[in-house]
């Protein structure tokens, strides 16, 4: 789950963790207020929206006189915002977030993470602030830091030295460094984060070390120990068909391409994407239906990889193991029954209960298209699509 900046900022603060002072508003009105409750000489509006890039794209604007805050306000809210994790269609901008300007001396970047080679919190931070971490690491790699928390000690203060020394801090900017390292680490692992970024973290012309942009994201396997940051939930950000997944246990991901895909395993879901991709046809969803999926939520799943006006052909690819085939194969039939399917259904079973599924789809009248095997199935699916063109 992800949540706005100004959200990341006052949980943060909670912790210790440096960040100017702000406040959100939905109208341009009460972004004037809120900027007169700041105080001057200099407020930044930044459009409040889940996505990166927001600079390049228009969305934050640095103000030098308390007239202009109303009319850049009044011209930000309710423009759809294009950055490059946005996509061509954008984000419309509901509030945005009004916050006090920054004698910003240096840029850093630093982020923690749950790092998958080493199973541990790792930290990482660079000199490189304000630019994509992913273009730091392609161009200077040697610009990154890494620091790896072992589980049994925890956070300690020497990490946050090692840090600070790395990210060239002297001075009084070492011990708030570390303050603002150690806050974020007990943030991170109180909440159940995935991950905490800040970038850029600022050393202002005092020697603060403040952050100026944050973004936060959630286990959702673990929002029910945290209601209250389930209440910060924006699901006007989110994709409508992705919410619907969500409440049937879905993992559901819309993608760009024709061909929708309905799999069980995350692991299968990918090699099923990059499989069609092979065959010179486009995915246009990840959809795991997962292991201990019913009739229901099966039938569920066909009707919302349909509601995509951009699929032209379904490849369902199912392996047994825990998942049984006859299930999957009764939520197939149900859901194109009840949807009154019109474009070409591949299916592929193998596994627990694999005759008795493949029966269940002969016996259907459908027009569903066998397969054999994983590869056969993409074959069968690209081929069908590009006939039905």
């Amino acid at each position: 789950m992800n949540i706005h900046e100004y959200q990341a900022k006052q949980l943060l603060a909670k912790y210790g963790v440096a960040v100017p002072r702000g406040h959100v508003a939905y109208t341009a009105p009460e972004a004037e207020a809120e900027a007169k409750k700041l105080g001057g000489p200099v407020w930044v509006v930044k459009a409040q929206i889940h996505a990166g890039g927001r600079g390049k794209g228009g969305g934050v604007k640095v103000v030098k006189a308390i007239e202009e805050v109303f009319p850049t306000a009044e011209k930000m809210l309710g423009m759809q915002l294009i950055t490059k994790q946005t996509g061509p269609a954008g984000k419309e901008v509901k509030r945005v977030y009004i916050e006090e300007g920054c004698d910003i001396k240096r840029e850093c970047y630093m982020s923690l993470l749950i790092d998958r080679a080493t199973s541990r919190i790792t930290i990482i931070a660079s000199t490189e602030g304000g630019m994509d971490i992913e273009e730091v690491a392609a161009k200077t790699p040697e610009k990154i830091l890494k620091v790896a928390i072992d589980p049994a000690t925890g956070i300690q203060p020497f990490h946050g030295r090692q840090i600070a020394f790395g990210l060239k801090m002297e001075g009084k900017q070492v011990n708030a460094c570390v303050k603002f390292v150690l806050g974020m680490y007990k943030a991170f692992t109180d909440l159940d984060a995935s991950m905490v970024e800040i970038n850029p973290l600022v050393v202002t012309g005092a020697g603060d070390v403040i952050a100026l942009d944050a973004k936060m994201n959630f286990d959702d396997n673990a929002l029910f120990r945290h209601k209250d940051i389930q209440e910060l939930r924006d699901e006007d950000e989110e994709d409508p068909a992705e919410l619907e997944a969500a409440r049937h246990d879905l993992n559901y991901i819309k993608l760009d391409g024709s061909i929708g895909c309905m799999v069980n395993g995350a692991g299968l879901a990918m090699s099923t994407m990059d499989i069609i991709k092979l065959h010179g046809g486009d995915p246009a969803n990840f959809l795991d239906v997962g292991g201990g999926a019913t009739k229901d939520r099966v039938t569920e799943a066909f009707k919302i990889i349909l509601r995509d006006p951009n699929v032209e052909g379904i490849l369902v690819n199912i392996f047994g193991g825990i998942m049984r085939c006859d299930v999957i194969a009764d939520g197939v039939v149900a859901a194109a029954r009840e949807v009154s399917l019109n474009v070409p259904l591949v299916v592929r079973l193998e596994g627990t209960n694999v005759d008795l599924g493949k029966q269940i789809l002969a016996e259907s009248n459908l027009p569903i298209i066998s397969a054999d095997d994983l590869d056969d199935a993409a074959e069968k699916i690209v081929k069908a699509v590009k006939e039905a063109a």
